[in-house]
């Protein structure tokens, strides 16, 4: 076997490898939904799937989370190192599961680091954390979008039982519509 034979196979192999490792990794990009964020999940923004009852992530880079679309949007800024976050958790996902899942026009979100922007593995949270301002933990971000702009925000800190979260939601949707 000449030597440009020997090159010419090595790069094969290379090339074969990188091309695994990038369907791998869409393959893991497409299938990265959780029932319940964990220690385990990955950082990024996820967003509630109503249909499937799944958090999803769909942003991992770039720029920080910005609503797409007319409606109320209640961003959860998480922290995996936060003791009051695990609290907030026992309101939050029954929440959104059982009321915020009924809601109409009405998007929920987990912006999800270890440790606000300083601990985190994705640009895309890290710069929602700076964007937005966040420096309590757990603070739920809500936003009101009209013709694709911020017509309303409110920012709540602090862990909430679920009937003040419930009212605290309902509130604000009741405000902006009025507005309406």
């Amino acid at each position: 076997m000449s030597t440009d034979d020997e090159l010419l196979r090595i790069l094969e192999k290379i090339a074969s490898r990188i091309v695994e490792k990038e369907k791998k990794k869409e393959e893991y990009r497409s299938r990265v939904e959780f029932s319940v964020l964990s220690t385990d999940s990955p950082h990024g923004i996820y967003v509630y799937d109503k249909e499937k009852d799944k958090w999803v992530l769909v942003k991992k880079e770039n720029g920080p989370f910005k609503p797409d679309k007319d409606g109320f949007h209640i961003v959860y800024f998480d922290n995996v190192k936060c003791p009051a976050c695990k609290i907030y958790d026992l309101s939050w996902y029954p929440y959104v599961r059982l009321v915020g899942s009924t809601l109409e026009n009405t998007y929920f979100y987990i912006v999800y680091c270890d440790w606000f922007a300083q601990e985190c593995d994705s640009e895309a949270a890290r710069n929602s954390f700076k964007h937005y301002d966040i420096r309590a933990s757990p603070t739920t971000l809500l936003l009101y979008v009209e013709n694709g702009e911020v017509k309303d925000q409110k920012k709540v800190e602090g862990a909430k039982t679920l009937d003040k979260l419930a009212s605290i939601i309902d509130e604000f949707i009741r405000r902006n519509k009025k507005k309406q």
